[in-house]
């Protein structure tokens, strides 16, 4: 649901493993009126990652800083790392009607909802699923990225995440990519519309 005036803020949450990146990425791909949100961030860059392109990178101190003026519509602490959506982002992207999508964790989305309670139309949301625990192992091992002890810790943090899927919008389980893309395009197509 749209303002005629604004864009739409559509978030996006999974476990790590789930599909969310791929889905949103391959969304994106074909959905030129979208655009991924940068997120702010304390994690050093990855190989090929550049400040203001996937993230704008900064230090403790100032992420500190901006969180506590009140910069960000959401914060928090993911394995280690602090990450925030800033509000004059956000605000400013919408008012020039462009459509963003906020990929995000539970609690994120629950500090954003409390900031748009207020508003006339609030941001959707969508929560992406594995198909089982067993198949979101398997995924997070054929990445070969993380060790023994950092894919236990993602899969007990995914258990977790997981019972948080309800106070979504809506839930895409990702069996089958091509059907949990066709289903987000569904999803954001219905976000689109008025009322």
């Amino acid at each position: 649901m749209s303002e005629p005036n604004r864009g739409v803020l559509l978030m996006v949450a999974a476990p790590s493993g789930a599909g969310k990146s791929s889905l949103v990425n391959a969304f994106l791909k074909n959905n030129p009126d979208w655009q991924l949100s940068i997120s702010t961030t304390t994690r050093p860059p990855r190989p090929g990652e550049r400040h203001g392109r996937e993230y704008f990178f900064t230090d403790r101190e100032s992420f500190e800083t901006q969180r506590q003026s009140g910069a960000f519509l959401e914060w928090a602490e993911v394995h280690g790392n602090f990450y925030g959506t800033s509000r004059a982002w956000i605000d400013s992207q919408l008012a020039q009607h462009h459509n963003v999508i906020l990929e995000i964790d539970w609690q994120g989305a629950r500090q954003i909802r409390a900031h748009f309670s207020d508003e006339p139309v609030r941001p959707k949301s969508v929560f992406i699923l594995p198909p089982t625990l067993p198949e979101l192992e398997q995924r997070l091992r054929s990445r070969g990225q993380d060790s023994e002890a950092v894919i236990q810790k993602r899969l007990a943090a995914a258990q977790d995440e997981m019972t948080h899927a309800g106070e979504f919008d809506y839930v895409i389980i990702n069996q089958d990519f091509s059907a949990a893309l066709s289903e987000f395009n569904r999803f954001a197509e219905q976000a689109l519309k008025p009322f």
